[in-house]
């Protein structure tokens, strides 16, 4: 998944990195290979902070990837961070590269993972890569399916969380400490 990723982040290097003047020629495929784990471990850590839900309903085109997006705002965060750390980019250069990248590459992303004549991501695979294979026994697909059709909220409290994820796991209960449990799948 980490690859094909960073290979989509290459795709659309064009403008934000390849012909950016801030970017030495030389950093190219190291500013591109940053961006690409960036965005995976931003991906991570907005999971294992309850933002499953948001997530679920990019993949499933519910909300556009835009730099409006509150998931794809924390992922340019981190590639903006990454950036600045590794490479010693101020603010303005390393959001400029956010701005331009992070939007058109999680685009790509959901696009390839809904085409089902492309199986260079698919929902599953990038799940359990972000878990560590922790979430190979959760149907993810079929979450996604029930955040694009709006039945998640199974406690009845009118919004989508990881309390309804508990409900859904301890079958229909309180659900315990299964919220901690779902964060945790995906804790670095």
């Amino acid at each position: 998944m980490l690859d094909n990723l960073i290979s989509l982040v290459r795709e659309q290097a064009g403008d934000a990195i390849i012909n950016n003047p801030t970017v030495p020629n030389e950093r190219n495929e190291e500013v591109i290979a940053e961006t690409g784990q960036s965005i995976a471990g931003g991906l991570q850590q907005v999971i294992a902070s309850g933002g499953l839900k948001d997530v679920l309903k990019l993949f499933g085109g519910q909300e556009a990837p835009s730099n409006n997006n509150p998931v794809v705002q924390n992922l340019s965060g981190n590639v903006i961070q990454q950036l600045m750390n590794k490479f010693g980019f101020d603010q303005q250069a390393a959001s400029g590269i956010a701005g331009k990248l992070v939007p058109d590459v999680f685009q790509q992303l959901v696009n390839k993972t809904n085409d089902p004549a492309d199986n260079s991501f698919d929902i599953q695979g990038i799940f359990n890569q972000l878990s560590g294979g922790k979430s190979q026994n959760i149907n993810i697909q079929g979450l996604l399916g029930k955040v694009t059709q709006g039945g998640l909220d199974k406690d009845g409290d009118g919004d989508t969380d990881l309390q309804d994820v508990a409900t859904m796991f301890s079958g229909g209960g309180q659900g315990g400490h299964v919220p901690d449990t779902v964060k945790g799948l995906f804790s670095r």
